[in-house]
């Protein structure tokens, strides 16, 4: 009698011990191998198709196949960069403009998400409420954007307010209709059986419903903080004293597509910063999850 060890035989050679487990354990390695060489090959694309952009580009500008003047070139735009870290835009240091575009995109999103949610948890519970709000809810939702930004500008001014009012409605939008949708995706037997055993509505909500609708809610939170800096941007662009959309508007006034494509830049490096973060918190939050089909296997479009 052997412990810990499994016979294992073959046709071709007599029995022969391996240790127990042996089998997962080169089968989890190898797995781990394929990751890693899956993360090598998407980080050798992505940079050889960052390289192909930025390098076509130059070369078309150079050459005066596009021109300059409309389309820009990357040194041109990394000069431009570079004399707003040296010098600052006409409105100030390029980091306040950074930051303060941040700091309305923040806002809003913690605004537009609290709203978000809370209004989805009810109407998605409170059927009756649903059908007096959704109306108006589903009008607003119609609305051009550009249109409230500049109604929110005549209301509030060109201050912070009416840009933080604007990136909330548009994160508002994205975090209800998910919300909702998560609430009435809920197992009605889950929620009856939570009753039969005496909880209180509150209970059933906090316990129940909102754990469930989680992952349709944080699913949202990827979309909706994009959004929060679209609308901080955009509400800069109808109208501001400082922000990175107000350098845009002056750099497109001016005619310099450098100027355009560098502050552009500054947004994206923005924007995936944010869904970094919040891919952590993402995985945070969903941790009491067990990894689904899709985590496990090879991802692809």
């Amino acid at each position: 009698m052997t412990s810990g060890k499994t016979l294992v035989t073959t046709a071709d050679s007599p029995a022969d011990f391996r240790p127990a487990g042996s089998d997962a354990v080169s089968i989890a390695a190898a797995a781990r191998r394929r990751t890693q060489r899956r993360k090598r090959l998407v980080l050798l694309g992505r940079t050889s198709l960052l390289a192909l952009i930025i390098g076509g580009w130059q070369l078309l500008s150079a050459w005066n196949i596009i021109d300059p003047f409309f389309f820009g070139s990357p040194s041109g735009i990394a000069i431009r960069l570079w004399e707003w870290v040296q010098r600052g835009t006409p409105y100030g240091s390029i980091w306040l403009q950074i930051w303060i575009t941040l700091e309305e995109s923040l806002l809003g999103f913690a605004a537009g998400v609290t709203s978000g949610v809370v209004l989805g948890v009810l109407l998605g519970e409170i059927p009756y409420l649903a059908d007096v709000i959704g109306p108006l809810i589903k009008v607003i939702n119609a609305l051009p954007r550009i249109v409230l930004g500049s109604v929110f500008v005549m209301w509030l001014g060109l201050g912070m307010s009416s840009k933080v009012l604007l990136a909330a409605v548009l994160v508002f939008f994205v975090v209800f209709f998910n919300a909702f949708q998560g609430v009435r995706s809920v197992d009605r037997n889950f929620v009856a059986n939570t009753r039969i055993l005496g909880a209180s509505r509150l209970q059933v909500i906090r316990h129940v419903v909102f754990p469930s609708a989680m992952t349709w809610i944080i699913a949202s939170l990827h979309v909706a903080l994009g959004f929060s800096i679209i609308g901080a941007i955009v509400g800069e662009f109808l109208g501001a004293q400082q922000g990175l959309g107000l350098v845009i508007a002056t750099a497109q006034n001016t005619f310099d597509a450098n100027g355009v494509f560098g502050a552009m830049l500054i947004i994206g490096v923005l924007a995936l910063s944010a869904e970094a973060l919040m891919s952590m918190l993402e995985k945070r939050l969903l941790s009491w999850q067990p990894p689904s089909a899709s985590e496990t296997s090879m991802p692809g479009i």
